[in-house]
């Protein structure tokens, strides 16, 4: 009795874990594992990855990102940066996301400017790419075999996302008004929308899709706007509603993306709400100086836009590096606008429950439609 009752409540109770042969994902450097470090367009130097790779490893932080937790609890390999051309392995997936990327086409490119040049476009373009030809260099046998995906796997693959956050930023650091960005992101979101249903129409069933995070908890944004209206917990409320109001619109899509796209599993998960616990009740959590930079130089959150972590700087005639603090196992903000080691194991541990979720799946189970 007590089993079917479970059962009636709560759907998920009855269906079988997922088992995902591989991960796509597509995103920011929230989620980049080499791809724009494998450019040679912005490397990340030490400290980056002294916590778990004890040297840099392409992700800007001191250790794993969340996708590499996700990976990890799927029982895959951390996914390989789809740009890196050196000792790659994509048996198991790719990951086309890159530091700085964008969903719409940004106006200020690195080298020159801020942006990635590789957006969601181009990094559809990219798994357009990688599918075909992956395909056909299997069938050469060898080698190719066992460092490429089954064809197989696509369909059944879980397709991840994390992007919208540098789209805000341009808009927020090019002096627009908030008014000003938020007219903006339905554009953002209708030009998210097209890149999942175009993966959809390429066999995808299963995504997994995370919105943007309270951006306005950022040493970036509060040492750039100092007199910006704080919550009372330090952060700059003004630039945490236009990220609540880019969920409202992406959740809004997803609803619609769901009756379009009949066979797809489509989890939206609430990234927001899990980071901005670590603002509001970080002791509760093991953390503290939650809107400081471990590693950065300056001002009251540690943190300078002209001085990046890892760099060496003079200050009263002497050299400087600027390096970590002393426990980032306790700290939420690694450089300024990422997050460290010990703050993606926590948001991935709690959002991998479906606790977090619309519907609320798990992650295991992300592949069900209910």
């Amino acid at each position: 009795m007590l089993l079917l009752f479970a059962s009636t409540v709560n759907p998920v109770f009855g269906l079988k874990k997922c088992n995902f042969p591989a991960i796509f994902n597509f995103g920011d450097s929230n989620s980049d594992t080499g791809g724009l470090s494998a450019t040679s367009l912005k490397t990340p130097t030490p400290p980056y990855g002294e916590t778990y790779f004890h040297k840099p490893a392409g992700r800007f932080s001191d250790g794993r990102l969340m996708m590499d937790f996700m990976a990890k609890s799927l029982g895959l390999p951390y996914l390989t940066a789809y740009l890196d051309s050196l000792g790659t392995n994509f048996t198991h997936g790719a990951n086309f996301a890159t530091y700085a990327s964008t969903i719409r086409l940004p106006t200020s490119i690195i080298p020159a400017g801020t942006y990635s040049p590789i957006y969601l476009d181009v990094e559809y373009s990219e798994f357009v790419q990688f599918k075909f030809r992956s395909q056909v260099l299997r069938q050469k046998g060898g080698i190719y075999a066992y460092l490429l995906p089954k064809g197989y796997y696509f369909p059944k693959a879980l397709y991840t996302f994390d992007i919208g956050q540098n789209d805000l930023a341009e808009g927020i650091l090019g002096d627009m008004t908030i008014e000003e960005v938020s007219v903006y992101i339905p554009d953002i979101v209708n030009k998210f929308s097209i890149n999942v249903k175009n993966i959809y129409n390429l066999g995808a069933r299963s995504f997994w899709i995370h919105n943007t995070g309270p951006i306005g908890c950022l040493p970036l944004i509060l040492t750039t706007f100092l007199s910006a209206q704080r919550d009372s917990y330090g952060c700059a409320k003004p630039y945490n509603d236009v990220a609540q109001y880019f969920n409202h619109k992406l959740k809004e899509a997803i609803v619609q993306l769901r009756k379009d796209l009949p066979l797809a599993a489509i989890t939206y998960v609430d990234i927001y709400s899990v980071k901005y616990s670590l603002y509001s009740k970080p002791k509760e959590y093991g953390f503290e100086l939650p809107l400081i930079a471990c590693c950065g130089y300056g001002g009251i959150y540690n943190y300078s836009s002209s001085i990046d972590c890892g760099a060496t700087i003079t200050v009263n005639g002497s050299q400087i590096f600027v390096g970590s603090c002393e426990r980032p196992s306790v700290r939420v903000n690694w450089d300024g606008i990422h997050y460290t080691e010990a703050a993606n194991k926590f948001i991935f541990d709690k959002i991998s429950t479906g606790a977090f979720s619309d519907p609320p799946i798990p992650l295991k189970m992300a592949c069900h439609n209910i």
